[in-house]
Formats: C-alpha cells, sequence, structure tokens
C-alpha cells in the first residue's frame, strides 16, 4: 500500500477542471494507492515517471519507496509537452 503526496501544481491544475472530472480522477488516484496493477499505469518511455489514465486526461506521478509523488494532472494532448 503506497501513500500519496500531491504537489501544489497539480493540486491546482485538478482544481482547475469541472467538479465531476476532479472527483473522478480523485477517486482513481486514490483507489490506486491499494493496487497499482489493478489501475490503468504505464512508465513513460525514457524516463522515471508514471502515468495513470481517467478517461481523456493524465495523471503523471513518480513513486519513492512506499509513496506515489503526484506531479502534474491534464489533458492527454498537452500534458505530456514540457
Amino acid at each position: 500500500m503506497f501513500n500519496i503526496e500531491w504537489k501544489e501544481g497539480a493540486i491546482k491544475e485538478l482544481a482547475k477542471l469541472e467538479g465531476n472530472l476532479s472527483s473522478r480522477i480523485y477517486k482513481k488516484v486514490s483507489s490506486s494507492k491499494e493496487n497499482l496493477n489493478s489501475a490503468d499505469v504505464k512508465r513513460l518511455q525514457k524516463s522515471d515517471l508514471f502515468r495513470l489514465r481517467v478517461g481523456d486526461y493524465r495523471v503523471l506521478f513518480e513513486i519513492e519507496k512506499d509513496t506515489i509523488i503526484i506531479l502534474k494532472v491534464g489533458n492527454r494532448k498537452n500534458i505530456y509537452k514540457q
């Protein structure tokens, strides 16, 4: 079981989304702390980051020991641009 830590930027991005969508994303992140294998999680190529898919939105995160650190939340067409 993982602990979840939200970075300030990810919280702001989540707050900008409409209520129904933000609650879906929050629930999916919360349920993934139990078992990452059951969620739609993939490792990004050439990176230590992972992504969680929630419809057309993605949650980018990294794993340090027993903590999931949520870095970014956004639409799939914009999230991977640095």
